[in-house]
């Protein structure tokens, strides 16, 4: 069976280099010359963990990298379609990219007797695969289940561990409305991860909605954790970690994205809530809920800017040191990022800020420019510094002592992460959701 997938961003480009490197034959789309340009040469355009090592077999194997939908369409028997979609400037999903690809894949299709399987993988909202399916029929000239089938397919990536949810899912969701086409889909999936993966059939609509079900629960409980750790920061000897631990046990809750810190970030996330939000207004459902899981995520920063505000005083000039720019380790992905929110605070307060990250340095040059000081090196960054915020839990962090930062002008290290312990921190060490601080 031929696979195509069209966007080799995060998800098309781990997706495509997992099935090549089991030797599926895989057609990679994109239209970015210089990320074709990347791929074809075994290097992935962003760092994923694992990703270059599965790119680098795919290639060797049965992975084709190409610039042409039509011939691509021609050749397989199933289309992946894994298309930007994100946050437009009210807050709300942009679809344009898909929608642009639904047009020229019905125009593709015109003149071809393939009736391939084309999988909406992109987050989408309910009724985008209803709609991205009349643009296809009419540029096309074929409807659904007769000249193409669609179907919606969300997928469930964390960018960190993209190759190993890739390889284990734990979960598989195929929404549509014609039968044939789910069947062979779900036998796909079952020949790929074996017939005990657990696969969800239904429509479009809920599977569309399962996604958003799915992030919007996620960030519920990031939040619901950062508003228990604010509650610990006040109430003396209150401990965040050991009550998240606690609570995570209880089978009903788990431990998983209990994890206090300074907010959720991310491609995902911040986008798929705040589009949540909005969808929901618009179809007269008033978001609540969502609403303030947003607002605590977005009070965070403030909360950590107000505690650097009160041990420092008059903040012009100070120097601050900020460890982690990246949303979460394992990545150099800074879109929503907790640690640029902070910086862009920070500067408006006229004070010199000097930043590390294992992965992010690049991207954020891209936003700051020359505004701050960028070093490959931690002590550099702990050297002179008024401050120390420590963002992202990078393992080169874990592993500073007391005596690391000996050179401070003022010895504060404030740890959103509480990646040390306090009683072997012989400065003044601030740990986010502890009360004894």
């Amino acid at each position: 069976m031929q696979i195509g997938i069209i966007g080799l961003g995060f998800v098309g480009l781990s997706f495509a280099s997992v099935l090549g490197s089991k030797g599926y034959p895989v057609i990679g789309v994109d239209t970015n010359p210089e990320k074709i340009k990347m791929i074809s040469n075994n290097k992935a355009p962003f760092f994923e963990p694992k990703l270059d090592l599965f790119l680098k077999n795919s290639l060797s194997k049965s992975l084709i990298i190409s610039t042409n939908t039509k011939d691509t369409l021609k050749k397989s028997d199933i289309i992946f379609l894994t298309i930007g979609t994100p946050k437009s400037k009210d807050g709300y999903i942009d679809l344009s990219m898909l929608k642009k690809a639904a047009k020229d894949i019905g125009n593709s299709l015109k003149n071809i007797t393939q009736k391939p399987i084309i999988v909406i993988k992109s987050t989408v909202i309910p009724g985008t695969t209803d709609e991205i399916q009349k643009i296809i029929e009419k540029t096309s000239g074929k409807k659904n289940g007769n000249g193409f089938s669609i179907l919606t397919n969300p997928e469930f990536l964390r960018e960190g561990s993209a190759i190993n949810d890739t390889l284990k899912p734990h979960l598989v969701v195929i929404g549509g409305s014609e039968k044939n086409s789910m069947e062979k889909l779900k036998k796909f999936y079952e020949k790929l991860y074996g017939k005990k993966i657990k696969i969800i059939l239904t429509n479009s609509q809920t599977a569309e909605m399962i996604k958003y079900a799915n992030n919007s629960f996620l960030a519920t409980k990031i939040s619901f954790i950062n508003q228990i750790s604010s509650l610990c920061q006040n109430i003396a000897g209150t401990n965040v970690d050991d009550i998240a631990e606690a609570i995570g046990i209880d089978p009903r809750i788990g431990s998983a994205f209990l994890k206090a810190g300074p907010g959720y970030g991310g491609s995902c996330l911040p986008k798929d809530l705040s589009t949540m939000i909005k969808f929901s207004s618009k179809i007269g459902a008033e978001p609540i809920l969502l609403e303030a899981v947003e607002k605590i995520n977005e009070n965070q920063i403030e909360k950590i800017f107000q505690i650097i505000n009160k041990r420092l005083g008059k903040l012009k000039n100070k120097q601050i040191g900020i460890l982690g720019l990246s949303f979460k380790e394992d990545s150099d992905d800074i879109r929503e990022s907790r640690s640029i929110k902070l910086i862009k605070i920070l500067l408006k307060e006229k004070c010199k800020i000097k930043v590390h990250d294992p992965k992010a340095i690049t991207n954020t040059k891209l936003i700051f420019k020359n505004k701050i000081i960028y070093s490959n090196s931690i002590s550099t960054i702990i050297d002179k510094a008024d401050c120390i915020v420590i963002m992202t839990p990078w393992k080169e962090y874990t592993k500073l002592v007391s005596n690391d930062f000996k050179n401070m002008k003022k010895k504060l290290v404030i740890d959103t992460r509480r990646i040390f312990s306090k009683k072997k921190m012989n400065i003044e060490y601030i740990a986010l959701g502890i009360g004894d601080n």
